[in-house]
């Protein structure tokens, strides 16, 4: 009850901070997701890149949030783009070399093959990595917010903090809990009107 109210009271100056850490959220999982995207494809198809870049950017999912969280301020999250870069790749790789033969015999040029065979068919995979940058990119914000910013979440959590008011850490911690969800709802509805519902691709009769 004592959150609840906080929240009402407080909510003049919560939702303006609110807007900061969404449009910076939002702003950067899309970057994410399309620097991820285009990341996990150079690394499968340059074999270069793959071997001077994929170590690195798996040693970065093992690395605590809080000992990277300066460098986003620079690098603009690029450890969340990390995560679907790799899943891209993943998937990619996990792809049956019959499609791409399929296509080709049938006179697919490679880049068609790569963007209209081999992506579609990993598209599951790369969802996932999505999901999980989904999942982190407002902690992740609020989190750099905290370390170096003039507004948002994380300097409305750090005020909080610094006068002794639990409750308006947890409704700081509520919103980012209900954007986080709104978020990975928009996630999932992307998938299923891209890809269909997921049991559609484990059951070989369902188009049938």
């Amino acid at each position: 009850s004592e959150i609840a109210q906080a929240t009402v009271e407080t909510w003049p100056t919560l939702w303006p901070a609110t807007e900061v850490t969404l449009l910076e959220g939002t702003v950067g999982f899309l970057f994410a997701v399309t620097c991820g995207i285009l990341i996990g494809i150079l690394l499968y198809c340059s074999r270069i890149a793959d071997a001077a870049l994929f170590p690195l950017l798996s040693a970065a999912q093992t690395m605590p949030l809080i000992s990277i969280a300066p460098l986003f301020l620079i690098w603009f999250g690029f450890e969340i783009s990390g995560k679907i870069a790799v899943q891209t790749v993943r998937g990619l790789e996990a792809v049956p070399q019959f499609y791409s033969d399929v296509a080709l015999t049938c006179g697919a040029t490679r880049a068609w093959t790569l963007w209209h065979v081999k992506l579609r068919v990993a598209a599951r995979q790369i969802y996932g990595g999505i999901r999980v940058s989904a999942a982190y990119i407002f902690a992740t914000a609020t989190t750099a917010e905290y370390l170096g910013a003039r507004k948002g979440l994380g300097i409305w959590l750090q005020a909080a903090y610094n006068s002794f008011r639990t409750p308006l850490i947890f409704s700081a911690t509520l919103v980012i809990i209900v954007i986080t969800g709104i978020l990975m709802c928009l996630v999932n509805l992307s998938e299923r009107l891209l890809l269909g519902p997921a049991d559609a691709d484990a059951d070989p009769d369902a188009d049938q």
